[in-house]
């Protein structure tokens, strides 16, 4: 009897926070239609991009997950850019552009780095606002995976694999 007292609560708060982690992760299943406009004035329409896989990573110059997590997006850009993969960084709204484009030049990222000067695209993600928050978007445009957080590089090789 003492044993059901505490096994269906734990039972139900399971439940509650595995159908609460689902809704997250299935709110979005396909990617927004979204033009960025990147740190060179380039404009890069997502919906242009399908038939390859893409990189969509949300981070701040002064977060520092996302200057630990850029030398393997670096890595994996490297490594996939050649075989399709395309990747794009969205500076958060509130960090300024000035930090934005110093980053880039000092880190030499070779990806492109879009700015979201009004939230729009943190929005059409599903209002992300953890930084970082890195999305794989399959080549048919669905997103296939989301990350808040540092992601797993191996983890992030492995699902590539199966979209290249």
């Amino acid at each position: 009897m003492k044993a059901n007292k505490f096994f269906i609560p734990l039972l139900i708060t399971g439940l509650l926070i595995t159908s609460l982690l689902t809704w997250q992760i299935t709110s979005i299943t396909h990617a927004p239609n979204a033009v960025f406009t990147t740190v060179t004035g380039q404009k890069i329409e997502l919906s242009n991009l399908q038939g390859s896989p893409v990189i969509i990573t949300f981070w701040a110059t002064d977060c520092a997950n996302c200057i630990k997590e850029i030398p393997h997006l670096i890595e994996l850009y490297q490594q996939y850019h050649p075989l399709g993969l395309f990747h794009i960084a969205i500076a958060m709204y509130y960090d300024p552009p000035s930090h934005v484009v110093e980053m880039t030049k000092a880190r030499q990222i070779p990806y492109h780095v879009a700015l979201d000067l009004k939230a729009e695209h943190a929005k059409a993600f599903g209002q992300v606002q953890l930084t970082p928050t890195t999305f794989l978007i399959s080549p048919k445009g669905n997103i296939v995976m989301q990350k808040t957080g540092i992601f797993d590089l191996n983890n992030m090789k492995q699902a590539l694999q199966l979209l290249l």
